[in-house]
């Protein structure tokens, strides 16, 4: 069985069910997509830029006057929380000899000053002070208008506790390109279940892991889940292979989900649930890669968001952070379950550090180009496979054009 043609995709599909005799070929991404400088660069500038990327986490920049840096793919941007409250990111450079702007995560106050010529930029980018440009103690020039140098901003938006940015500006706004997604999870966990959530800012709230691998590989394992009682045994002993369902949506995610999630296992406190949960589901989690680096988890009890932040062509670091249905849930009575979630979690995780770090290394084999998807436990992964591809596709003939 060979790299298949686009699956048309239904919200589920077992991966244990009859299957076709085998699945029609077609392209899979080559060994250059996950090794070469170059093509991370063109990834970024083409397939990334043309839709919603994570950026950071909506707690990065809890209140206004905070400003969180990030490298994304190569460049230099800063988030920061306006005094409106409002989310912005911006190119992380002064307009004046390119200085980055801010180094480390905190509070700006009302400016944020450039360390190297000290001009100073209000939260919502707009350039107001210029000292000394027109010699000691003289802070304007004629000629020389503020409004005409503010900050070059990014399009973002927010939505389940994450920051998106759309680099080309040009894609659906944000809440119509997730609408499939979160359409799915309101039926499943109610209505205003992405309004309500509650990060957890504490001890147990979040982990990081650096990834010897292009981030590719990492959305890959996660939205399968073949290789479950092979890399994840004692997750296997209490959610088996074969309580789980594949799942794809059309066009931005896949994944996998399962009918026996425990919310009682262990001996602490039980954590608050979503309130409108669907009661007939109270045993379903769904694990999706939203395309192209957000890896979402959601349970009746907890959500969890992964982002995948590629730092070069085969380094990845993983930022995780629970976010909950309840305020009530980060108080110190549920401190045990939050703890053992977070231990539970960072176990399975790390499990999957060797798997995906082995299929970088085998990206510099000559005798893999592509490989095998099987027919019926690769449905996910092949769906990642064709919306890739076909964004490569597109969004490089509208760049030559």
């Amino acid at each position: 069985m060979h790299p298949t043609d686009p699956i048309t995709s239904t919200a589920e599909t077992s991966p244990h069910g009859a299957a076709d005799p085998a699945i029609p070929g077609s392209a899979a991404l080559p060994n250059r997509a996950y090794t070469s400088y170059d093509d991370w660069l063109k990834e970024r500038d083409t397939v990334i830029a043309q839709t919603w990327a994570g950026l950071g986490f909506s707690s990065d920049i809890a209140e206004p006057g905070s400003v969180y840096p990030v490298m994304f793919m190569g460049l230099p941007l800063v988030m920061v929380r306006d005094q409106h409250n409002r989310a912005r990111v911006f190119h992380n450079v002064c307009r004046h000899r390119g200085m980055q702007l801010v180094a480390e995560a905190g509070d700006a106050g009302l400016v944020i000053r450039c360390p190297y010529h000290k001009w100073g930029y209000d939260l919502s980018g707009q350039l107001k002070t210029t000292p000394n440009i027109g010699g000691m103690g003289i802070h304007e020039v004629a000629g020389f208008n503020c409004a005409d140098h503010a900050l070059t901003g990014v399009r973002c938006d927010e939505s389940m506790g994450v920051v998106f940015i759309n680099l080309s500006g040009d894609s659906p706004a944000l809440s119509e390109y997730l609408e499939p997604l979160l359409s799915r999870w309101r039926d499943l966990a109610g209505p205003s279940f992405d309004q309500q959530l509650i990060a957890d800012t504490g001890e147990h709230g979040s982990m990081e892991l650096v990834l010897n691998s292009n981030y590719k590989l990492a959305v890959e394992n996660y939205c399968e889940s073949y290789h479950l009682p092979f890399v994840h045994p004692d997750l296997n002993t209490y959610s088996p292979l074969d309580a789980h369902y594949n799942l794809t949506l059309d066009p931005l995610a896949s994944g996998q989900g399962t009918r026996v999630y425990d919310l009682t296992r262990g001996d602490s406190e039980p954590l608050p649930q979503f309130a409108e949960w669907d009661s007939e589901r109270l045993k379903t989690a769904e694990y999706l890669s939203l395309y192209p680096n957000v890896l979402l988890g959601i349970q009746a009890d907890h959500f969890f968001v992964i982002l995948l932040m590629s730092e070069a062509v085969n380094q990845t670091r993983e930022r995780l952070q629970f976010l909950y249905a309840d305020t009530a849930a980060i108080d110190e009575i549920y401190r045990a379950r939050r703890e053992n979630l977070h231990t539970a979690w960072c176990i399975v995780f790390a499990e999957d550090i060797s798997v995906v770090e082995g299929m970088q290394r085998g990206r510099a084999s000559p005798a893999f180009d592509g490989g095998l998807f099987t027919p019926l436990m690769d449905v996910p992964t092949h769906h990642f496979h064709q919306w890739f591809l076909s964004r490569l596709k597109q969004n490089t003939t509208r760049a030559v054009s």
